[in-house]
């Protein structure tokens, strides 16, 4: 016989996010608790209290860790630590494990700032490897590597590579691994569960999803590590501020909301672009014709907001931007508003001078949709 009371349910995506790093409830005060602004506390005798400077720790921060080590790990315990931008988050993972005459191996179709890294820390004595993220290809470059940095999928490409294959070849050789989970957020991927040390990310983008904050983290399930990532915070200050880290907090409630909205637009206008004779090269991993298809299909939960595909030259990706009603021309990704831009403008990517990356946001699908059939009409007509 059972006893008929039902086993305790596992919450789901939109549950988890809107609860993620509350605090315990107590009368009368607001479920999140407003942003603390304080650089020094009340500090008697011994300073031993959770709280002591504002470089060290904030109890915002405390609440915003708390719910990230949930999200990217809700099925065992991990700590997190909160930056003031994304390149903070990177930087002190591969600042504050790399040692002279360390070997790195990075992706070399990632994120655009990364060459700045590599120079960095060419210059601090370490070895820098890269190879493409499609295929694979970074397992060519690991042996006596110390780190692993994997982006998946890649910005702006949208490859995909096989996280847990890479974890477990970079393990063997002793070296640690983190993944950029900016594209996809904790909703779409979850790296420590497919064997990396750590998840890292900016949370300015989907994660957050306004375009009104910058921020970034490290997720990982060893303490000895998390304590070295906090401990280079504190040495260079690394800090965001508290009410950064409270808008943060209080976006990730619409995680999930804005995740399944962005995800479904983004696929719906990749379906439209295939059929458009004056594009190209359309990648999505939703699509299920895209290279990048079936590993992301065997690792991701969702497939992320980001569209890329090519126009035929540089003039007739201007136009199409400035015809769009609905999208903004501007960088980044991940908002509720959608973006695009020509990547070219940059320089350091290795994109055509016609590639857009284009940035879904949670408009109706059916308007969105039609605004960039619109806009790309336009610019077909007068080229």
């Amino acid at each position: 016989m059972t006893s008929g009371v039902n086993p305790p349910r596992a919450p789901g995506d939109g549950t988890r996010a809107v609860r993620a790093g509350l605090p315990d409830p107590v009368a009368y005060e607001p479920s999140l608790p407003g942003p603390v602004f304080a650089a020094h506390f009340h500090l008697p005798g011994e300073a031993a209290g959770p709280y002591t400077y504002g470089r060290d720790t904030n109890p915002t921060w405390t609440h915003l860790e708390r719910a990230l080590a949930e999200l990217e790990s809700p099925d065992a315990p991990a700590e997190a630590v909160v930056f003031a931008s994304g390149m903070a988050a990177i930087s002190a993972f591969l600042l504050a494990h790399a040692r002279v005459g360390d070997a790195v191996v990075l992706p070399d179709d990632g994120y655009q700032v990364l060459p700045l890294v590599r120079e960095q820390l060419a210059a601090y004595g370490v070895e820098v490897r890269t190879a493409p993220t499609a295929g694979d290809a970074q397992l060519a470059v690991l042996e006596g590597a110390s780190l692993l940095w994997i982006e998946t999928p890649s910005n702006p490409g949208l490859d995909v590579c096989d996280i847990r294959r890479l974890a477990r070849a970079a393990h063997d050789t002793g070296a640690l691994v983190a993944v950029d989970n900016t594209l996809a957020t904790p909703l779409g991927q979850r790296p420590l569960e497919l064997g990396a040390d750590f998840a890292v990310a900016s949370g300015t983008k989907g994660l957050t999803g306004h375009g009104d904050l910058l921020l970034g983290y490290v997720v990982c399930r060893d303490p000895e590590l998390a304590a070295r990532v906090r401990k280079w915070r504190k040495v260079v200050g690394a800090i965001p501020g508290p009410m950064e880290a409270w808008l943060a907090h209080r976006s990730l409630a619409t995680l999930q909301l804005r995740a399944d909205r962005q995800s479904a637009n983004a696929l719906a206008v990749a379906e439209a672009l295939l059929d458009r004779p004056e594009v190209s090269g359309v990648r999505h991993p939703g699509l299920p014709a895209d290279p990048a298809h079936r590993q992301a299909a065997a690792q991701m939960r969702r497939f992320g907001c980001v569209v890329s595909f090519d126009l035929p030259d540089r003039a007739h990706a201007e136009r199409f931007l400035a015809a769009l009603r609905l999208v903004d021309d501007a960088t980044s990704f991940g908002g509720v508003r959608s973006t695009a831009e020509r990547r070219g403008r940059w320089g350091g990517d290795k994109v055509a001078e016609g590639f857009i990356r284009f940035s879904a946001g949670a408009e109706d699908t059916a308007d969105l949709v039609a605004d960039v059939q619109r806009a790309l009409d336009e610019a077909s007509a007068a080229a």
